[in-house]
């Protein structure tokens, strides 16, 4: 019983992150299916065959990754430090906004894609967000 009170107790103090992680997932799941799905059309079992679509699409996939883990991270921290919640918003707002449009804009041929500064830059102030809240929190400002 003092285990289950426990539990429900941790799991109350994440309220916030948990929700962009879930949207972030299902982005993640989507780029992971692209690139499947031009594996299977291609017959290209493992890495990328040469295929500069391929390369492109498992970039696109492993940058997701990259910046939401780190993002995700830093928020999961500053909400377990009882960061104020419209902090925790603005950097999974961003975090979103970031993931939906780097794709778009993390292309070979293009480095200047607007949707890439878009979403690295969107990307860049969700970890700031995280930063400053865990800064505050770390050294009681």
């Amino acid at each position: 019983m003092v285990i289950e009170t426990q539990l429900k107790g941790f799991y109350a103090m994440f309220e916030v992150t948990p929700f962009y992680a879930l949207v972030v997932a299902v982005i993640y799941l989507a780029l992971w299916f692209r690139i499947t799905a031009y594996r299977s059309a291609k017959a290209i079992s493992i890495g990328d065959g040469g295929d500069q679509m391929l390369l492109q699409r498992i970039r696109q996939h492993g940058n997701c990754f990259e910046w939401s883990t780190f993002i995700l991270i830093l928020m999961i921290l500053a909400e377990g430090m009882n960061a104020p919640s419209i902090y925790l918003h603005i950097s999974g707002v961003l975090l979103i906004i970031g993931r939906i449009a780097h794709p778009f804009g993390l292309k070979i041929d293009n480095a200047a894609h607007p949707l890439r500064y878009v979403g690295n830059g969107t990307n860049i102030l969700a970890a700031l967000s995280a930063m400053v809240c865990l800064v505050f929190n770390i050294f009681g400002l």
